[in-house]
């Protein structure tokens, strides 16, 4: 495996942008360009809220990782979230999600995150077996979302 991940910054917003929106097609979730356009450059410019890599093959894209960070007394503090992680079909099977993940606990231990969270579809079986291997457990729980409609966020 020849792939560099780098961290990104502002100038690869355009390009996370095109891995988002082909995860987003591949995964059948509903994609808005330019509500993901600003998350994400919010994500890039405030080091505080988590950061972002690509995996590039030479020039050419190959995934992303997206880590942000949450809080929970559970996990005694802070927490790291595997908020996407995400690798196009012709780069799969080499390692890359692993290294991604190397790189998410790297990040998240040097921020002094204790735990480290993902989730992922129950028919998703590769990414699965990929995760239970790097160590991560599943919680007798139901993951669970209500959207709220927000208020003025400056």
């Amino acid at each position: 495996m020849n792939i560099a991940i780098t961290r990104a910054s502002e100038i690869d917003l355009d390009p996370l942008i095109d891995l988002m929106a082909a995860f987003y097609s591949e995964a059948d979730y509903a994609f808005d360009d330019e509500i993901a356009r600003v998350a994400l450059a919010r994500l890039l410019g405030d080091r505080s809220l988590g950061a972002a890599w690509t995996f590039r093959d030479g020039e050419s894209l190959a995934g992303y990782l997206v880590v942000t960070f949450g809080f929970s007394l559970e996990f005694h503090g802070r927490c790291g979230i595997v908020d996407e992680l995400f690798v196009l079909p012709e780069h799969r099977g080499q390692g890359l999600g692993a290294a991604a993940l190397a790189v998410a606990e790297d990040f998240c231990r040097d921020a002094g995150v204790g735990a480290l969270r993902l989730e992922v579809e129950h028919e998703n079986a590769t990414a699965l077996a990929l995760y239970r291997k790097q160590g991560f457990r599943e919680h007798p729980r139901h993951l669970m979302t209500k959207w709220l409609a927000l208020k003025n966020i400056d």
